[in-house]
């Protein structure tokens, strides 16, 4: 019995020890995790500064002398009116003188807007195009990407039409007879159209391009070169008097200056001209003298 009560009382004293004792799990418990934030990153986008300019800043040209434009014209455009002498057989030296008269030697309104040296206008055109003042209101004239382009056309418009077909008649060398066959073919209704390009032709010397394509010695001519006066209707000295169905685009095109030339040579404000109102038209005088 008292044997019993020992184990009992031993039994009793590990019970009590073992209850004291924490248990630990053997598991690990992972910690929650917490939750994910959403992180909306607002994308603010600047439309003027992601949007792409359709047209492309023009560099201005800088202000020259009207002899100075024509020779910046020359040395610019005569490997190319070679190249197309070479290809469809017009006199270097017409294709110069057409595109130094009709784009104000690359000064013009047209020219510098539509890259169009010669003044072609849309008739049957699928391309790009430009309207502006002419003979009529808002006439439609071809555009180009290039000033290559122009050339290349130029040379298309005259070989392409029946009506210029006599002009490849004449001999390359003979730019009078190219300048005289223009007129009567239709290019220009200025009846002095052909001496104004010959006297460009002379005046600069252009017909030694033509010499370089045929591989032929230069023509030698006399010092003195035929007066022909490029402004035609009234003497700069006086101004010109506006007529009826007149537009400051016109007559900065029969003047080859630009539009805002005119209205600076005036002090207008505005398009708006009246008939018999005497304009000034002071780049006149030194064209003129340069043809003399």
């Amino acid at each position: 019995m008292r044997k019993f009560i020992v184990l009992l009382c031993i039994a009793m004293v590990m019970i009590s020890c073992g209850g004291s004792k924490k248990v630990t799990s053997s598991r690990t418990r992972k910690p929650e995790p917490k939750p994910k934030q959403m992180v909306i990153t607002k994308v603010e986008r600047n439309s003027e500064k992601n949007r792409v300019e359709e047209h492309t800043t023009k560099k201005p040209l800088p202000v020259l002398s009207y002899n100075d434009k024509v020779q910046r014209y020359i040395n610019e455009f005569s490997s190319i009116a070679k190249s197309e002498m070479k290809t469809y057989g017009i006199p270097a030296s017409i294709t110069l003188a057409q595109g130094i008269l009709e784009s104000g030697a690359g000064y013009g309104d047209l020219t510098q807007r539509a890259r169009n040296h010669f003044g072609i206008k849309c008739h049957d055109w699928k391309g790009d195009r430009v309207y502006h003042d002419d003979d009529r209101s808002q006439e439609c004239f071809r555009k180009y990407d290039r000033a290559s382009e122009s050339f290349r056309d130029h040379s298309l418009f005259l070989k392409d039409r029946k009506r210029y077909s006599r002009l490849f008649t004449f001999s390359q060398k003979d730019y009078k007879s190219w300048a005289r066959g223009l007129r009567e073919a239709g290019y220009a209704t200025d009846k002095k159209y052909p001496q104004k390009l010959i006297a460009i032709i002379e005046r600069y010397d252009l017909d030694k391009f033509d010499d370089e394509v045929l591989g032929t010695k230069p023509l030698r001519r006399s010092k003195k070169i035929e007066a022909v006066a490029v402004i035609t209707s009234v003497s700069n000295k006086d101004g010109y008097t506006v007529k009826k169905g007149d537009t400051l685009y016109s007559i900065s095109r029969r003047y080859k200056i630009s539009v805002e030339e005119l209205k600076a040579f005036n002090k207008l404000v505005n398009n708006n001209i009246a008939v018999g109102q005497v304009l000034k038209v002071a780049a006149a005088d030194e064209e003129e003298e340069d043809f003399n």
